[in-house]
């Protein structure tokens, strides 16, 4: 029940910051490529990585800090359907270079992204 209520609350944060990730882009950049979603799947790539080199580093394998800041955070954080959404909305539009460059650049630019965070926090 613990490990609930860590996935929980690292979740209802994580979307929160979501949130506010998609309206301070979208207040600044009007495109039909998906920013938000882009921009917020990249950092939550990012965080995951920084969070498990950390924790990898520290030999801090607490099951609860993983529950809150990886299932939680990152999941409630980083959003799969959103994108799937956006690209399936782009092909039914017509619009088939913005799907390939998202897909694209969103899996390549992740996976840098994951990489690169474990790489900083196993430098710190």
């Amino acid at each position: 029940m613990k490990n609930l209520l860590y996935i929980a609350l690292g979740g209802g944060l994580g979307s929160v910051l979501r949130y506010l990730t998609s309206v301070v882009m979208n207040k600044y950049v009007q495109s039909n490529f998906p920013y938000a979603t882009f921009v917020t799947n990249i950092v939550g790539c990012l965080l995951i990585g920084l969070f498990f080199g950390y924790l990898e580093k520290q030999n801090a394998i607490s099951q609860d800090l993983k529950f809150f800041l990886i299932t939680g955070l990152c999941g409630g954080y980083t959003t799969f359907s959103t994108f799937s959404h956006e690209n399936v909305q782009l092909l039914q539009t017509n619009q088939i270079l913005i799907p390939f460059l998202y897909i694209s650049l969103s899996v390549f630019l992740g996976l840098m992204a994951t990489w690169f965070g474990l790489t900083i926090a196993k430098a710190l």
